[in-house]
């Protein structure tokens, strides 16, 4: 669906904690990777993390950079590739608003090398139309680099298009890009704290979401 100015409306969807169920399991990974390399830091801090790019996240945490922690968080989750699952409906949702002539954009805060494992995860390669990961993008969550890739890249219309996101700093870096950002709780983030960084609406989760789609702020897109 095209608007006046050749851009499209569509829909940039978060990945890790949105559409795959990956949150707790980045946080175990990083949390053995923290202990590997000498510093003790506690699960629930790490966490309020998540969804931040790998450097934001060190930075966050250890209050210095550390790309051997990075390092060690890969090979941790490494053995958790094979086994991911999306949340129920998640395909759905992209197939129905694809269907609706919506562009469906991935923007994931993940390496390169992850990405081609999530879309296998989510077998719904054939209505996603661009795929933007932390690579493409010179900072990370919650600033709004990946966002504007992915409108860029996605041909995206900014006051057309909507993200989807799990945590605060998805709602933060798409508020950044001036784009309004959906809330799923599935991230573990409550609906107070997504409401308060800025998310238009909260559903607990991508189903409902889709369940809700006609009341939702997607509905304005596709008209």
């Amino acid at each position: 669906m095209t608007g006046d100015s050749g851009r499209r409306r569509g829909l940039v969807f978060d990945v890790d904690g949105t559409l795959i169920d990956t949150n707790y399991l980045h946080v175990v990974a990083w949390w053995q990777a923290f202990r590997e390399r000498g510093y003790d830091v506690r699960m629930a801090d790490i966490h309020e993390a998540i969804g931040m790019g790998s450097d934001k996240l060190i930075g966050r945490l250890l209050g210095k950079r550390d790309s051997s922690v990075s390092a060690a968080h890969s090979r941790y989750y490494a053995p958790y590739l094979g086994r991911l699952r999306p949340f129920p409906r998640a395909p759905e949702l992209l197939r129905t608003v694809a269907a609706q002539g919506l562009a469906v954009v991935l923007a994931s805060s993940a390496k390169g090398d992850e990405i081609g494992l999530m879309l296998d995860t989510l077998q719904a390669g054939d209505v996603i139309e661009t795929v933007v990961s932390s690579s493409d993008a010179d900072e990370t969550k919650p600033e709004p680099d990946l966002v504007q890739v992915a409108v860029e890249r996605g041909r995206l219309d900014p006051g057309e298009c909507v993200m989807v996101g799990d945590t605060a700093w998805d709602v933060q870096a798409a508020a950044r890009a001036g784009v309004p950002c959906i809330g799923v709780r599935t991230g573990g983030w409550s609906a107070d704290s997504l409401r308060a960084a800025g998310a238009v609406a909260v559903y607990d989760d991508v189903a409902d979401l889709l369940a809700k789609l006609e009341d939702s702020p997607i509905a304005g897109l596709a008209r």
